[in-house]
Parts: C-alpha cells; sequence; structure tokens
C-alpha cells in the first residue's frame, strides 16, 4: 500500500505540471490583458506596468519565471486585488470553502446514499418515483436558481435563516449556501446509489445470503452495500473537489468569503496570477481525492490490490 501510494504521488507531479503548463499559455493566449481598460491607460503608464509585472518579457521566460517561483509556493501577486499575493487570497479563502464545502459533501453524501438505497429497496413504488423525480430536478436546476429560491422562501418569506453572509460561522448561516451548493450533488449520489444498489441486490451472492437466512437489514448495509458503494465513490473525487474548493455562483448569492469567486474573477479580469493559483489549488484537490477513491476501492472491493 505505501509503495502505490509513493507512485500515486510521484505520478502526481507530472500531471500538475502539465495542468499548470496548460493552463499558463491558455491564459496569456486569451484575448486581452490584466490592464486592457474601457479606458486605455496611457502608454507610459502601461510600459510601466508591464515592465512591473515582467510581461513584457518574452513568454518563454514569463513560463520559466512562473515555473520555478510556483514550486516554491510563489504564485506572484494578484493583478487585480492590488497589495495582495495570490498565495494570501487562496490563504484567507480557503478556509470558508473548506468549512462549507465539508457540511455540502457531508450532506450530498449521507443523504444521496440514503436517498437511493431507500429507492432501490422500494424500485418501481410511489417512493422510488418519487426520490428519482426530485433527484432529477436536483440535477437540472443550476444553483444560481436554487440560491434566490431558498433565500426567497426561508429568509424573506418565512424569515427563519439569514440571507447572506458568513456571520459568525454558526450553522444558522451556513445552512443555505450548504443546502445550495449540496443539492445537484446529493441528486447524483442519489441516482449512482439507487442503481448500483438495485444491481447489487440481484447478484449471486446476495440471493445466497438471502438463502442463508440472513436480516434484510444485515444483507443490505453489510453486503449490498459494499458493492454498491464503487460507483459512487468513483464519483466522490471529482464531487469533493468541486465542493471543497468552493462554488462561484454560491459564495457570491450568499456573500461567501471563499476562493470560489476569485477563478472567475481572475478570469474575468485576466488577472493571470489568480487564476493560475486557483488552478494549481484545483487540480491538487482533484489528485489527492482521486488517490483516496484508489485506497477506498482496495477497502470496497477485495479484487482490488494495490501492490
Amino acid at each position: 500500500m505505501i509503495s502505490f501510494v509513493l507512485r500515486r504521488l510521484a505520478s502526481a507531479v507530472p500531471t500538475l505540471f502539465i495542468v499548470v503548463t496548460i493552463s499558463f499559455f491558455l491564459m496569456r493566449f486569451a484575448p486581452g490583458g490584466p490592464f486592457n481598460l474601457e479606458r486605455p491607460l496611457p502608454p507610459q503608464t502601461m510600459a510601466n506596468l508591464m515592465a512591473t509585472y515582467h510581461l513584457d518579457q518574452p513568454l518563454w521566460n514569463q513560463y520559466l519565471t512562473y515555473i520555478s517561483n510556483a514550486v516554491t509556493g510563489d504564485f506572484g501577486p494578484s493583478y487585480i486585488y492590488k497589495d495582495n499575493t495570490v498565495a494570501e487570497l487562496i490563504g484567507k479563502g480557503l478556509p470558508y470553502s473548506i468549512q462549507l464545502g465539508s457540511y455540502a459533501l457531508l450532506l450530498a453524501l449521507i443523504g444521496g446514499v440514503l436517498a437511493g438505497t431507500l429507492a432501490a429497496l422500494r424500485q418501481n413504488s410511489v417512493l422510488d418515483f418519487l426520490i428519482m423525480s426530485v433527484s432529477t430536478v436536483g440535477v437540472t436546476v443550476p444553483n444560481f436558481v436554487v440560491g434566490p429560491v431558498l433565500t426567497l422562501v426561508f429568509a424573506v418569506v418565512l424569515a427563519w435563516l439569514p440571507a447572506g453572509s458568513w456571520g459568525d460561522g454558526s450553522l444558522r448561516f451556513l445552512i443555505l449556501p450548504m443546502v445550495a451548493l449540496a443539492l445537484p450533488q446529493l441528486a447524483v449520489f442519489a441516482r449512482l446509489t439507487r442503481g448500483s444498489m438495485i444491481e447489487a441486490m440481484h447478484t449471486d451472492h446476495i440471493r445466497t445470503a438471502r438463502a442463508y437466512g440472513l436480516p434484510p437489514r444485515v444483507v443490505v448495509v453489510t453486503h449490498a452495500m459494499r458493492a454498491a458503494m464503487l460507483p459512487v465513490v468513483s464519483y466522490l473525487a471529482p464531487a469533493a473537489a468541486a465542493l471543497l474548493t468552493g462554488s462561484a455562483v454560491v459564495e457570491t448569492i450568499f456573500t461567501i468569503p471563499g476562493v470560489g469567486r476569485y477563478f472567475v474573477l481572475g478570469a474575468i479580469n485576466r488577472d493571470y496570477t489568480l487564476v493560475m493559483g486557483t488552478v494549481v489549488l484545483i487540480a491538487i484537490f482533484v489528485i489527492v481525492f482521486n488517490l483516496v477513491v484508489d485506497i477506498l476501492y482496495g477497502l470496497l472491493d477485495p479484487r482490488v490490490r494495490h501492490d
């Protein structure tokens, strides 16, 4: 197991290098620049800014400089947020995104697995159709619709919860953004669990367990659930990375000071270093969670071996 983890970590280095390289050149080839305003700056001012941020150098030189600095954790200064480095901005926003994303991930995973299991055990019943219908709505309706609707109902009409802001970080302030962030993933987990659970319940070893007279709860929880979790675990890595690095839409609607909004604002304003910093962060999360998923696969499926 240790050798497997070390090999995966070693292979993550070139993967991260490729992601950074592609992102770097895509950002540079995109039209516009960080200092191209509606009202153009004077030529001398523009030249000074380009020289200050080393944007007047050849592209290959900028790339080598960025790579050498990024290896040490220096992602450069933000072009838009003055007097702030990218590392400082990510350091400020990441704790908020991780806390909110962790709550949303737990809600989506637990709620989706329970709903999918109930639907599978009551296949083709009213409960099954109801859960799958709600899941379909959850997948198709975007966050920028769910968020305002939740705010209108629970904050404005009923006045049960705050409409936005982080507040004191208590659950009262996080319920609405957590639900808005979790609902699409919860719906996906529910649909994956239902399909895999139905398939697992019709396998030979489940029939054998039933023939031995094991209680239905033991058959489902101990035997069927283990096999049914494999597709859910496969989807867990991208879902966790997306939730834990923040959602720009949800954080904007509920004014959460996380890192998700930095990616969109950086892309709009051509803040090269800020976009690159968030891309590296997301790539690291995806790589780490893919490694966790591979390890969980070995624990759930005895046929998988990590030598």
